[in-house]
């Protein structure tokens, strides 16, 4: 059997279409739990000072807390570009309490967009205090490839949990990107700075 150039071009362009539709499968298709909280805990945070800097990617890497947190995957955002894509390629929506039961998530709509994450109600199903305080966008530093890859296996709907450090990174140039210490805040600055040390896809 023999092929021309035209039918290998063709077969190439069937092979990268099935390629992607497997690759939307497994990373686009959003995960259902039904009714329920599944992360029902507050993150766990420990307040740090005077912890030895280390470099990471050219960066200046300063912890000011300890981290974990289990929750749910409200939505994620690849970025490749920007500086801040040097340390952290992908941000997590996450939610915990109320905010990981699809009841409660199904009346909010959500979307990311230059490293913010937003939300949206006709009516609120909780109040937005706590749509505010049980849910959060968080920049995300995985220490190694492996963690880097599984992170990106995460898909909208996921339990995910993970350990690590909020913390400080800055570059030789004056450049600093700092991590929010509180989850009581909102707009510019709030987001979470996660140096990622474990990570878990608790459910797929």
């Amino acid at each position: 059997m023999t092929f021309t150039i035209r039918d290998i071009s063709g077969i190439l362009a069937v092979l990268l279409i099935s390629a992607g539709l497997i690759g939307w499968w497994f990373t686009g298709k959003a995960v259902s739990h039904g009714p329920g909280i599944i992360a029902p805990d507050e993150p766990v945070q420990v307040n740090i000072n005077n912890a030895p800097m280390f470099m990471h990617n050219d960066y200046f890497i300063t912890p000011l807390a300890t981290f974990e947190i289990r929750a749910r995957v409200l939505g994620r955002k690849n970025y490749s570009w920007g500086r801040e894509s040097d340390l952290s390629p992908i941000d997590f929506a996450l939610g915990w309490g109320r905010m990981s039961d699809e009841v409660v998530l199904e009346k909010i709509r959500i979307r990311q967009s230059n490293r913010f994450y937003y939300w949206q109600v006709n009516q609120f199903p909780i109040p937005r205090r706590e749509i505010e305080t049980s849910s959060a966008n968080m920049h995300m530093i995985p220490a190694n490839r492996q963690i880097e890859r599984s992170m990106k296996r995460v898909r909208e709907g996921d339990l995910i949990s993970f350990k690590g450090k909020l913390v400080r990174a800055e570059g030789a140039d004056g450049w600093r990107w700092v991590s929010s210490l509180t989850r009581t805040d909102t707009g510019r600055g709030a987001c979470e700075l996660v140096f990622v040390e474990e990570f878990e896809i608790i459910t797929q």
